[in-house]
């Protein structure tokens, strides 16, 4: 039996549906929530309000089954005495929105708390999958501080393509250099894209999405096992019931998001981002997440919690298998098994959705697929987690340890004279136009022995801070065998990437940071035993070009071209701040604070 913390009177949505004190306002609100069939019973009988906060669209084809999962959510829900309303979310889709997916993560976040501060829920199921919903729903639930717990849609079915796996995104990234290669031709790339997606759901591989998903599980945001179950499997409908009964008792229970996502869950959550191999942008999601709840959470906690964490998760990009192996090999249970066999997880006494901690959950599951989950004494890769570097080129930029290749290591960070570190020759593109339009141009002179760096690719240069950091070498290298260059950007990469960049570096170009400085022919240092990035160049000769860079107006980027756009670059902070708006973190559990005042 749930022990009830709430009471009927307690219920937030009384305040609408059946206030004593305000009987004409009541009525008011009543009368237009009866016109299409709901009854008085089911508004003023002491039933929860749940929400269903539904980003699955046509716009959003990574989300959409949750139109159909929704459907077994609200069987849950009523199954518990619980009141359904389903409510839209602002449509993030990284693959249609242009210029970015990462422009509509704060909108959808601002779109979400005012929709569950404003109207009468008493707890509410986010529907999760695609990388900026996930994020965008839990910093929302986490401002209005409801009772709140995730599902998630679930990655697609495994790609194949000529009886080889082929997995979303990074196929891409392979067919981009393919194509290069002149191995095959436009359509040859498309048909082979295109393999990787064969059913509704998610990216497949070891994405942001799956990354995200599975730290949401990791948080306790959502039912153990549920992070990596592939979207058509009867699993994911089964467990859309079970998170609509959970959701009720939550409410009852007054189970809310600040009770679940504490620091210690987060450092749970670093933690396992090191043993899957998550994607980079796992840092600027979660430390934006933690800034709406009041915890304390920045680029060097990642190193220092998790980049001695070895990785046991043998997924695309940088393994070999895709979402039903992960799946079935167990998932985030699995995972978490190990870690607390070994002694490696921070905090197993957390508290997770369903009241339980993640000890309780995950210490008994077994691996099921030893190739696709590895045990801790023989993982994939040992210090698999993330550094962060700075210098006078950035203050703070994600490297992901996970990435490097043997290639990659043997080639730049085996010199005996300067062992773990490069110096390369700078080549400097403004944004992506610019890279893929010259690349390939000899007259660049690119060889191995450079360093690309991308920027204006930022929150505020672009907008919205674009994956358009997934550089590769020009083809005349590819050609030659040589597979990948150091890259540096202000912007982010596909966490489908298996590049071993330089990412998110804050301060961008457009605010003033080192990377505005730094021009093509530059000598560059990247130490990863100092953690540090620079240009060799004197103090001097810096403090000129920032100089000669103020007095030209700073570094220049496209106007905005939409009203958004000047909102979000005008408030804006950098993604070692977890990107979010200016100010919002100031308003933290809003719904536990007060009430909004009446409409009429």
């Amino acid at each position: 039996m749930t022990k009830r913390v709430i009471k009927p009177e307690d219920l937030r949505s009384r305040n609408w549906f059946n206030n004593p004190d305000d009987p004409e306002m009541t009525a008011l609100y009543l009368e237009r929530y009866l016109n299409y069939g709901l009854t008085r019973d089911e508004l003023q009988s002491g039933k929860p309000i749940i929400a269903i906060a539904q980003t699955g669209s046509d716009l959003s084809p990574c989300n959409r089954h949750h139109i159909e999962l929704a459907k077994r959510v609200r069987d849950g829900v009523i199954a518990m005495g619980g009141t359904v309303i389903e409510i839209p979310v602002h449509p993030i889709q990284e693959t249609g929105k242009r210029p970015t997916a990462m422009l509509d993560r704060n909108l959808a976040y601002l779109s979400l708390v005012e929709t569950l501060y404003g109207y009468p829920i008493d707890g509410v199921v986010l529907t999760v999958g695609c990388d900026k919903t996930t994020p965008a729903l839990l910093m929302a639930a986490a401002t209005v501080n409801i009772p709140a717990i995730a599902l998630s849609v679930g990655p697609m079915l495994n790609g194949w393509y000529k009886g080889e796996r082929t997995g979303s995104g990074t196929i891409m990234w392979k067919a981009r250099e393919l194509r290069a290669k002149g191995e095959i031709d436009d359509a040859g790339m498309i048909e082979l894209v295109a393999s990787s997606a064969p059913s509704v759901g998610y990216c497949n591989t070891m994405g942001t999405a799956t990354t995200m998903n599975s730290l949401a599980e990791a948080l306790g945001m959502q039912l153990p096992g549920s992070a990596a179950i592939p979207a058509p499997y009867r699993e994911r409908g089964q467990m859309a019931y079970e998170t609509g009964k959970r959701i009720v008792d939550m409410v009852w229970e007054d189970l809310v998001p600040t009770k679940i996502m504490t620091r210690e869950a987060f450092e749970n959550a670093i933690v396992v981002n090191s043993a899957i191999g998550g994607s980079t942008n796992a840092p600027i999601h979660l430390n934006g997440i933690a800034r709406h709840l009041g915890v304390s959470l920045d680029n060097q906690d990642w190193q220092n919690i998790g980049h001695k964490i070895p990785m046991i998760v043998n997924l695309q990009p940088v393994g070999e298998y895709l979402g039903e192996d992960y799946h079935r090999a167990g998932g985030v249970p699995a995972v978490v098994s190990q870690l607390l066999a070994h002694d490696l997880l921070p905090y197993p006494d957390a508290i997770t959705a369903n009241g339980k901690t993640m000890a309780e959950n995950c210490a008994d599951v077994q691996i099921e697929n030893p190739d696709v989950i590895k045990k801790i004494p023989e993982p994939m890769k040992q210090d698999a987690g993330f550094i962060n570097l700075s210098g006078n080129l950035f203050d703070s930029a994600i490297m992901k340890t996970s990435a490097i290749s043997e290639a990659f290591r043997e080639t730049y960070l085996s010199d005996p004279d300067m062992p773990n570190a490069f110096e390369g020759r700078a080549i400097v593109f403004d944004g992506p136009e610019q890279f893929h339009a010259t690349i390939d141009d000899p007259k660049l002179n690119i060889d191995a022995n450079c360093i690309l760096i991308m920027r204006g690719a930022g929150p505020i240069g672009y907008p919205g801070g674009a994956e358009v950091v997934n550089m590769r070498a020009p083809d005349y290298l590819l050609k030659k065998g040589v597979e990948a260059l150091p890259c540096i950007g202000d912007g982010r990469q596909s966490g489908t990437s298996g590049s071993p960049s330089i990412l998110n570096a804050s301060p961008e170009a457009a605010a003033g940071g080192g990377l505005a400085l730094v021009q093509t022919g530059d000598m560059v240092k990247i130490d990863l035993n100092a953690c540090s990035a620079d240009i060799l160049i004197s103090d001097e000769e810096l403090e000129t070009r920032r100089q000669a860079l103020t007095a030209g107006g700073g570094f220049p980027h496209p106007a905005s071209q939409s009203p958004w756009q000047q909102y979000f670059r005008e408030m804006v902070e950098p993604f070692s701040e977890g990107m979010v708006l200016r100010d919002a973190p100031n308003y933290q559990s809003i719904a536990k604070k007060n009430l909004p005042r009446d409409n009429h």
